[in-house]
């Protein structure tokens, strides 16, 4: 696949990824749990279908530590064994604001739900974190970026 434009040298759409990048540095360093952005990040590349981003978040998780068994199932979290009750409650959110077309948004269960596991300013960090990966997926997958080339780190 080939890339429809570089996305980090088009005038217009490197600005704002730089300001995505920035936004993703402070969300690094919020009182979210780095395992909890993972699976974030990577449930909602899945369902995007983004495979730029599931290549760095993959491989990111990979880096920080997090087993290969609790990466490959992401995508199977309510069968697997292997999340924490806090961890489901951010995926089953992740999910719920992903699919925003496919409900009527994100119901009072699913945020009372991930209430009982995050404080106030986890709670904020999860949800611009979910915002944040969604915008990622749709410029990647706009702009055919391809997948498998991403160095963990290489946008520290």
């Amino acid at each position: 696949m080939e890339a429809r434009l570089n996305a980090f040298t088009n005038p217009g759409l490197a600005k704002v990824l730089k300001h995505f990048i920035a936004a993703s540095h402070a969300l690094h360093g919020s009182s979210l749990p780095a395992e909890v952005q993972h699976l974030v990040e990577i449930r909602a590349s899945q369902i995007n279908g983004c495979g730029y981003c599931l290549d760095m978040h993959t491989k990111d998780a990979t880096a920080d530590g997090m087993s290969q068994q609790r990466i490959n199932l992401v995508g199977a979290w309510r069968e697997a064994t292997v999340y924490s009750e806090p961890e489901r409650a951010a995926l089953e959110l992740t999910e719920a604001a992903t699919r925003l077309s496919d409900s009527a948004g994100v119901s009072d269960e699913v945020w009372e739900n991930a209430a009982k596991h995050f404080d106030e300013e986890q709670r904020g960090a999860l949800v611009a974190a979910i915002a944040l990966i969604n915008a990622f997926n749709r410029t990647n997958v706009i702009t055919r970026q391809p997948a498998g080339d991403y160095v963990p780190g290489q946008f520290a």
